[in-house]
Parts: structure tokens; C-alpha cells; sequence
């Protein structure tokens, strides 16, 4: 398998891996452009980024309301950003610093670590202690992580987690070695993305 294979084949099966924390089915379906209780838009193109599929999990074959729905873009260069909306069936409070987004955001990054070792990801690198990031005047919190696949190439996330209007809002942005991309340009993407998004 040439190089160039091996690295697409590798950064495909790295946004699979990652495209959620929960272990729900990820098939493709159709969700609403705009989310009905927190009114957050999710238009063709948003922050310089293009609008490539979306899962509603309330819909089969997930059935999980609770998970809410998830779209995903991505950059021009070829960076993957998500956002999922979902409240695990119960209101949650604003901000990211309250019980609940905190609880929430160790199991997102748990899972997350679950996720690089079932797919045979190794090294897994993650900060001690998350930080508080702020996109266009919105808080969140944050870590980046990263992790060396099997073609010993390593790739990387930033999760972002707040509760925003009674849901959580979970932003994750990804990049590769394989593809000359760097935190810079996963920043820059966020700079773009977060504040077209949470207005």
C-alpha cells in the first residue's frame, strides 16, 4: 500500500473512530438545518466550513433522543470539525465550569482514550488538566488529545464541551501529521467555526 493510501486510509478510519463518544450506530441521516431548542443554525457553509453529513440519534436505527444530533463539516484544509447537540435526557445548566458539564466532559475524553486503544491507536497523549477556552464570548471546556495509528502517523482532537439553552454543545475539531496540518490550523478553523455558530 503506497504512502499517500496508507495516510488516507488512516485519517478516514481516525474520523470514524472518533465521531462520537457514545457507542451508538453511525449511519448517515437527516437532521433539521437548525436545532429546535437551542435555535443553533447549521447552514451549507458556516465559519469557512462546508456541511458534509449529519446523524440524528433520536432517529433509527439509534433511537437514543438523548444524544441528540451531530454535523459535521469540514475545512478547506481538510480539517474535520463536529458539533453534536444533546442533553442525555435532562436540562443542562449554562457554562462550562457546572457539575454537569464537567462530569459529561471526563466521559467524552474517557471514551475518547477507549476509542484510540479499540482501534489499535497507541501512545495516547492528553494534558493532566483540561483548560477553559473561549470562542466569541462563549466558554468552554477543553483539552486536545492525540494518538499514533497503526501507520505511525499521529493525529489529533480538541474537544470542546459547554451547556448552552439547556444542552450540551460538544465541538471537536480534527487534524493529521498525514495531511501537513497543525494545531494552528485546527485553532484557526475554531476561531472561524465556534463564534458563526454559538450567536
Amino acid at each position: 500500500m503506497s504512502r499517500r493510501m496508507s495516510g488516507r486510509l488512516a485519517a478516514a478510519l481516525a474520523m470514524a473512530v472518533l465521531v462520537s463518544g457514545a457507542a451508538v450506530a453511525q449511519t448517515q441521516s437527516t437532521a433539521p438545518s437548525t436545532h429546535g431548542s437551542t435555535k443553533l443554525a447549521f447552514p451549507a457553509t458556516l465559519g469557512g466550513a462546508t456541511f458534509e453529513r449529519s446523524i440524528n440519534y433520536a432517529a433509527p436505527p439509534a433511537n437514543n433522543p438523548g444524544q441528540g444530533i451531530a454535523y459535521y463539516y469540514s475545512t478547506p484544509k481538510r480539517l474535520a470539525i463536529s458539533a453534536q447537540v444533546f442533553d442525555l435526557g435532562r436540562r443542562i445548566q449554562a457554562g462550562s465550569e457546572n457539575p454537569s458539564v464537567i462530569s459529561q466532559f471526563n466521559t467524552e475524553v474517557a471514551s475518547a482514550e477507549q476509542q484510540f486503544k479499540f482501534a489499535g491507536y497507541t501512545n495516547f497523549e492528553k494534558p493532566s488538566v483540561p483548560s477553559v477556552c473561549t470562542y466569541g464570548g462563549v466558554s468552554f471546556r477543553c483539552i486536545t488529545y492525540s494518538g499514533v495509528t497503526q501507520a505511525n502517523t499521529r493525529i489529533f482532537s480538541k474537544l470542546l464541551l459547554t451547556g448552552f439553552r439547556d444542552s450540551f454543545v460538544k465541538i471537536r475539531v480534527d487534524w493529521s501529521q498525514a495531511h501537513q496540518q497543525t494545531s494552528a490550523d485546527a485553532e484557526a478553523a475554531l476561531q472561524a467555526f465556534v463564534p458563526a455558530l454559538m450567536r
